[in-house]
């Protein structure tokens, strides 16, 4: 669907749905995604299956989940995805996890993030893109830099992980702050 320079980014499938119970069940995953966010994983089969059919039925035009696949290998890594897409205000939400351990630090989730601002800039003319993180995701934060968004906001000690207290850090990008036209 859309091609990096290490990764492709494309619809999601029905098998992918195995990626996704793996990756919701490694408590490393869950950690770095989602400072451990209980509602992320752990999750069965069963309730994971109820929502990944939401997921394949999602309209484009609000929300999408997209798969991310390493362009080497053709292996499928993470995911990638974009909600709250309002055309009338023009923003969207953003958020990607690289699933598989092995494709961490090595820039397979700014590639996949890179495409997925350039989409909803390009196919949506959207004004504005956001994204957030923990602030003990120095890795997220650094990328999320790099490509561009600037931190807009902190919600103090919004996050608890493992009995210590994080930030929640707000990302945003304008469109004419967006540097990368290809």
């Amino acid at each position: 669907m859309f091609e990096g320079k290490l990764v492709r980014l494309r619809s999601l499938r029905f098998e992918d749905a195995e990626h996704h119970l793996r990756w919701r069940n490694d408590p490393e995953v869950v950690r770095w995604a989602t400072a451990g966010d209980p509602c992320f994983g752990p999750v069965t089969a069963e309730a994971l299956g109820l929502g990944f059919e939401t997921m394949l039925r999602l309209n484009p035009r609000e929300s999408a989940v997209f798969t991310v696949e390493d362009l080497v290998g053709g292996s499928v890594i993470g995911m990638a995805d974009y909600r709250d897409l309002d055309p009338y205000v023009g923003v969207a939400t953003l958020g990607v996890t690289i699933g598989e351990r092995e494709f961490w630090g090595r820039g397979h989730g700014s590639d996949a993030l890179r495409l997925l601002v350039d989409h909803l800039f390009g196919a949506y003319g959207l004004s504005r893109l956001e994204l957030d993180t923990w602030s003990g995701n120095e890795r997220a934060v650094r990328a999320f830099t790099r490509l561009g968004f600037r931190e807009e906001g902190r919600r103090r000690s919004a996050v608890l992980l493992d009995g210590k207290r994080y930030d929640s850090v707000l990302f945003g990008m304008l469109r004419e702050e967006w540097a990368n036209p290809a």
